[in-house]
């Protein structure tokens, strides 16, 4: 969310009267006194209040939410709204709800918890396309999350240009946050073998051991592929993922399906350095982040000139 704390830093700078340049010294400041424990986000969350500047009292844009940040106030427009669901999970059960919420700056997935704002979709009291104002939720793992504490409503507000694709930041992977969209440079250190599966043709999504899709029924199946491996810039590593056609991008099916011709393609991608293009996913299972890979490239040496000379 690099480019959401540039954004709360000059909304910290408007709402105090301080300038940006002052603002960023004082976070660098509050850092180094607690000896690096502290993230910029955080710190910049504490010379906040310490300026009185409170996000609890205000309409915030999507763009300057960044991580640990509680008691925001957001108004946007819903632009996906997934199904609700039902969840058991360490003796506990419930329903939870998501939508995507956009506005001129960005867009962002919203997570619900309660029971009372799950009905207003289960009833279909708000849909793709409704304008809401929520206040008093928190932002955790690049979500905004709804707790019984929070409210959602309905907003006769009309939010022009939004923001339906996510702007893609050059991150470095240390600073990578769960939902981020972002480029990096990076050396791909470890490639595992390739995993295949059968998805309905129709949906695509996959089917079960019998060839059924749960929508479709019985389907001639496709297949497809994932291909997993570690990407390292420097500042730390991740474990990365593509998918199907992003895949074919790098290498065919027909090569992953060959031993000796996928053997060939490992060996040339080991130890090689790349530009990598994606979305940053939470994995509940490891409690880990991973990089969904959209696009893998080689590195462009007279683009990478250019940016270094600036």
């Amino acid at each position: 969310m690099e480019g959401n704390y540039k954004s709360l830093i000059e909304f910290i700078s408007e709402s105090s009267g301080v300038p940006v340049e002052e603002i960023e010294r004082k976070i660098e400041a509050k850092r180094a006194k607690l000896a690096g424990l502290i993230s910029k986000e955080g710190a910049a969350q504490v010379i906040a209040a310490e300026l009185n500047v409170s996000f609890d009292k205000q309409l915030i844009k999507l763009s300057q939410i960044v991580p640990g940040m509680r008691k925001i106030n957001i108004v946007g427009q819903i632009i996906n709204l997934f199904p609700v669901r039902e969840y058991s999970k360490n003796g506990r059960s419930g329903r939870v709800a998501s939508f995507v919420l956009a506005d001129e700056t960005t867009n962002v997935r919203a997570v619900l918890w309660d029971e009372n704002h799950i009905d207003l979709i289960a009833k279909g009291q708000i849909n793709e396309k409704t304008v809401v104002e929520i206040t008093n939720a928190s932002v955790r793992n690049g979500e905004i999350h709804l707790s019984s504490f929070s409210e959602i409503k309905i907003s006769d507000k009309n939010i022009k240009n939004l923001v339906l694709e996510k702007p893609i930041f050059e991150k470095f992977i240390v600073n990578f946050n769960s939902n981020d969209k972002v480029s990096t440079r990076a050396f791909i250190i470890r490639l595992f073998e390739p995993k295949f599966f059968e998805v309905c043709p129709e949906c695509k999504k996959k089917i079960n051991e019998v060839g059924e899709c749960q929508t479709h029924g019985k389907v001639i199946p496709e297949k497809r592929a994932l291909l997993s491996f570690v990407l390292d810039d420097g500042t730390d590593s991740i474990r990365a993922v593509m998918f199907a056609e992003n895949l074919e991008k790098l290498i065919n099916l027909s090569e992953l399906e060959n031993q000796e011709a996928f053997s060939l393609k490992k060996k040339d991608l080991l130890g090689k350095e790349m530009m990598a293009t994606g979305q940053v996913r939470k994995n509940a299972m490891f409690n880990r982040n991973e990089f969904i890979v959209e696009d893998l490239k080689d590195v462009d040496v007279d683009e990478l000139i250019v940016k270094l000379e600036k």
